[in-house]
Parts: C-alpha cells; sequence; structure tokens
C-alpha cells in the first residue's frame, strides 16, 4: 500500500504507532501483505484505525479478512491478540482465567489475562475473528471497550482495566454460516465495516504468486479461470461459498506443483464439500480446464 496517498495527519498518527511499538517489531505475525483490487479497502481501513475507530471486516471465507488485520499490524508496527470465536466461546477466552499456583510452598490464585485484556494493557491490536459465531450472550462484555470508554470492569477480579491510547480492535464475520448469528445492532454500531470481497483476474494471479509455491504461468492462468467458474456457481447456488476460497485454491496450487491438477482440486476443494452434487459440479468444472 502507497501511503503517500494517505493525509498528513493520518501519516503522523502512524509514524507515532510506529514509534511506540519499535521494540515489539519482532512479535509482529504475518509477511505477505494483503492485496484487493480496491485499494481503498487498506485506505479505509488505515484511516479507521488511526482515528481510534473499531473495524468490521465482512467477507466469504477465504477473502482474505485475517490476511488484512495482519497487514494492518505490520502497518502500524503494532502487536496483534487474536480470539477466534467458536459456539464455546465464552467470557474466559475473551479476558483470561484463574489458574492455582505454587509460590515458595504457599497456593496462590492468580490470574492469568487473555488476548482482550492483554491488548487493552499493551495498548496493542486485538483481531477477533468470527465474532458472530460467540454466543451472543458472551458479546456484551465486549461495548465497553468498543465505546469511548476504552474501560473495561473484569468480572473475574472486580479490576477495572482502561485500554491504552494505542489499543484498536479488528473483528471479522462471515455472514449466514451455519452456526453464526445476526449481531446485536448495538454492537455492530460500535463499527466501522468494511467489505472484503473475493479476489479475482490480476490480483488473484498476484496473490497465487505470493502465497502458493506454484510458478507456472500457464497452471495459475487456469486456476484463476477456476476460481472465476467458481464463484459463478456459488452466486447461483450450486455450490456453497468455502467451494470458492481463495485460501483453499492456494492449498490446491500448492498441491498441483507436486500431482495432476484434477486431483489437487480433488484434494483441495471438491472433497470439502458435503454433497455429491456439489463435489460433482466442482470436479466438472476442473476438468473442463485441467484436460
Amino acid at each position: 500500500m502507497n501511503l503517500n496517498q494517505l493525509p498528513e495527519d493520518v501519516k503522523q498518527l502512524i509514524d507515532q504507532r510506529r514509534n511506540a511499538f519499535s521494540h515489539d517489531a519482532e512479535h509482529l505475525i504475518g509477511g505477505q501483505e494483503f492485496l484487493a483490487e480496491d485499494e481503498n479497502i487498506v485506505l479505509d481501513a488505515v484511516i479507521a484505525l488511526s482515528l481510534g475507530k473499531n473495524i468490521l471486516l465482512k467477507g466469504p471465507t477465504g477473502s482474505g479478512k485475517t490476511k488484512l488485520a495482519e497487514s494492518l499490524s505490520r502497518i502500524f508496527h503494532q502487536p496483534m491478540h487474536s480470539v477466534n470465536c467458536s459456539i464455546d466461546t465464552d467470557t474466559e477466552a475473551f479476558l483470561g482465567f484463574k489458574t492455582i499456583n505454587q509460590r515458595e510452598g504457599i497456593s496462590k490464585i492468580e490470574f492469568i489475562p487473555g488476548p482482550v485484556i492483554q491488548a487493552m494493557e499493551k495498548g496493542h491490536l486485538l483481531y477477533i475473528d468470527e465474532i458472530n459465531m460467540a454466543k451472543p450472550e458472551t458479546l456484551p462484555i465486549l461495548n465497553s471497550i468498543l465505546d469511548y470508554r476504552r474501560r473495561l470492569t473484569n468480572p473475574l477480579t472486580a479490576e477495572v482495566v482502561q485500554a491504552k491510547k494505542t489499543f484498536g480492535v479488528i473483528a471479522a464475520i462471515n455472514e449466514g454460516y451455519i452456526g453464526s448469528v445476526p449481531l446485536n445492532e448495538a454492537l455492530k454500531n460500535r463499527f466501522i465495516v468494511i467489505d472484503i470481497p473475493y479476489v479475482q483476474g490480476d490480483i488473484l494471479k498476484k496473490v497465487i504468486l505470493q502465497e502458493s509455491q506454484l510458478k507456472n504461468e500457464q497452471l495459475i492462468h487456469q486456476f484463476v479461470s477456476l476460481s472465476a467458474d467458481l464463484l459463478v456457481q456459488v452466486k447461483n447456488g450450486i455450490i456453497p461459498e468455502e467451494a470458492a476460497s481463495v485460501r483453499a485454491l492456494i492449498d490446491t496450487c500448492d498441491l498441483a506443483v507436486f500431482m495432476d491438477p484434477l486431483r489437487a482440486v480433488k484434494r483441495g476443494i471438491s472433497d470439502k464439500l458435503e454433497e455429491e452434487r456439489e463435489r460433482a459440479a466442482v470436479q466438472n468444472i476442473a476438468s473442463t480446464l485441467f484436460k
């Protein structure tokens, strides 16, 4: 991303954060740049975070939401703590837990801070993946850290935690998936929403070259065509969204370096699907491209 496209005051805010976390550079995760046809996706996310806004990344599985979060972490030189939500995610997964430790022969109850508390106290970024998979009754604990207060009364210790100024929150959702629930409006209103679409065409070629071991230009062109055809079938309701996942496509490209492309598609994409008709639809598309 070209930071020169940002307003000067935003660039100053980025520099301030970079200077604050220069000593934590070795703890940054992710080494690959997030790529998108619409460069405003990254620019808008950077501006929102610079202004202290919470960001909600909305898009299908494998569209690069986590990759964007990692890119933002590297842009700001700011470490990131993560929560991967599921139907079992509870308060402890966010805030931490109590445990008994032995010190000098004496048993003592200690609190082990979770990702939310750590990010707040250190002024780091917090990434909440698939936030709409968490139990609705668990999420209200986040309300006070997502508004102007940036404060939390820890129900496990009764301590008040005030976030440092550089603390920021990025969340991601896959709408319409089994196990997910619509976000409460009060919670959603605390976020700036950024849509992350599937990448296609020349951008997808760059993603494959950047993130997979496949370098054969003809095969890459065929896999880009496969992705486009799969997306058409997704839109027509023939196959589920996960069949068009860029993550699955990268895995398939890696396999295609060492095996027949059709077999790679079977292992990396179609065999993940539940219904035989869906698997057959993917293999039929692939067979027309990889003869």
